[in-house]
């Protein structure tokens, strides 16, 4: 009777993530991806990365095979890795996103036009391979959507753990000047700790008031699909 044996996950997933960014053929890879899209509170933070795929080299570059998305990391391994991606790294861009902004131009919109922004920033050369995380963008020069990207390619995984890590210090720091909504735990995201303090304090400035949860809260249209 043959039995089953199941692998265990690789402890340096980046090493595969790399891999598909080389087998693209071309030396330099930039990647684009976001953090906090979903949450209710916050800015929504998009990162793109241009990695030299010939100068990937010594002790910190190492450390990129722990790449991987970054919500299959700690904070802790975000953090180090954040250093190790801006130490490896051609260029490095963040584009944050307003609530108002979001607000305004709906957080789909807001979010392509942010990666957009974020790619173009970092100026890949001619030739390089532009990589963004699930959707076409707005942009003008040839890239590719690669679903589930943060978990495939090395450029995003890298720029997901910059979008990250960044978003979660600028919501720390937001926490220190709005201390009632614990935005030092849950950054902005629909806990029921969030959630509780939404309906004990009302939305703050930080607030997406076009997000149902907060339109339920200021009793504008959409309050009657809050659950």
């Amino acid at each position: 009777m043959a039995v089953a044996v199941r692998r265990r996950p690789s402890p340096r997933p980046g090493r595969r993530l790399l891999r598909f960014d080389r087998e693209l053929g071309t030396r330099f890879v930039a990647g684009a991806d976001e953090a906090g899209r979903g949450a209710l509170a916050g800015p929504l933070v998009t990162a793109a990365v241009l990695l030299d795929h010939d100068r990937l080299r010594g002790g910190a570059c190492a450390r990129l095979g722990l790449l991987d998305d970054s919500k299959a990391r700690s904070g802790l391994q975000r953090e180090r890795l954040y250093h190790d991606v801006l130490a490896c790294a051609v260029r490095v861009s963040v584009v944050a996103v307003p609530p108002a902004t979001i607000d305004t131009r709906g957080v789909h919109v807001a979010n392509l036009r942010a990666l957009a922004r974020a790619l173009e920033a970092v100026a890949p050369p001619e030739g390089a391979a532009l990589l963004s995380d699930g959707f076409a963008l707005p942009l003008a020069r040839p890239h590719r959507a690669v679903i589930g990207g943060d978990a495939r390619s090395a450029a995003i995984a890298a720029a997901s753990i910059v979008a990250k890590v960044t978003r979660d210090r600028l919501m720390r720091r937001a926490a220190e000047r709005y201390p009632a909504y614990g935005f030092e735990t849950h950054v902005g995201y629909a806990t029921r700790q969030h959630r509780a303090a939404l309906r004990l304090h009302g939305p703050c400035a930080l607030h997406r008031r076009s997000f149902v949860t907060i339109a339920a809260q200021l009793e504008l249209p959409g309050a009657d699909a809050w659950t």
